[in-house]
């Protein structure tokens, strides 16, 4: 059994592609901060019948994100698909004037030292699988960039630009990276912005292995 583990697991997004996946044969390592919160979501999950574990880790502290890593996929199995989808920190959203240089140091790290280690830690195991996915999900100011969200454009710009060399190097190795933009965030009323409606995006994808990068609503946003 292949598994898919989402660093950021959450209520919202996370347990909606958990869900989706799990429907298709996944077991699920759902990996956050607190381990209280991932044990949770994975008794959810149990109770619908997904296999899913529950891992403690900081997106921020690679050396604790390879250990979760590690302990999922000998928990559940060769981890097949890896969701890098860590919700920013309110103090990662300064205006650009406001913006230090130590401010800059927790968005790099999440959004750019975070998806770095992991996907460093699962790839060898993607290449003995013959195959794989890395989902990077995104906000709007990974492409358009926000005066009022300095760290967070700034950081989930190096994101993007790694995920889009990564897709280049590992296309003929079947491991497809894939960037999910959401423009004005999750939820808020627009149907194909839920998470549920998300989920579905994600799995395809992961499916159909298209072009780097999709945007919610399309790319006129």
């Amino acid at each position: 059994m292949s598994t898919i583990a989402i660093v950021g697991a959450g209520s919202g997004l996370g347990i909606a592609t958990a869900r989706r996946f799990g429907r298709e044969g996944f077991s699920v390592a759902l990996i956050s901060r607190t381990q209280g919160n991932v044990d949770a979501l994975a008794v959810e999950l149990a109770a619908e019948d997904v296999i899913a574990r529950g891992y403690a880790a900081n997106a921020r502290d690679p050396q604790s994100l390879r250990a979760a890593l590690d302990s999922a996929a000998a928990d559940l199995g060769p981890i097949e698909v890896l969701q890098y989808s860590p919700v920013p920190a309110k103090e990662f959203m300064k205006p650009v004037l406001e913006t230090t240089a130590e401010d800059l140091v927790g968005p790099v790290e999440q959004s750019l030292y975070g998806p770095v280690a992991a996907v460093q830690h699962v790839l060898p195991g993607m290449r003995d699988l013959g195959r794989g996915t890395v989902l990077l999900i995104n906000g709007g100011s990974a492409v358009t960039p926000s005066g009022g969200v300095a760290g967070t454009s700034v950081a989930f710009a190096g994101e993007s630009a790694y995920g889009q060399m990564l897709h280049d190097a590992l296309a003929s190795e079947q491991i497809h990276i894939a960037q999910l933009i959401i423009p004005r965030g999750i939820g808020g009323g627009e149907p194909d912005h839920e998470p549920d409606a998300l989920a579905e995006r994600i799995f395809s994808l992961h499916s159909e292995r298209g072009e780097y990068r999709t945007f919610v609503g399309g790319p006129a946003e």
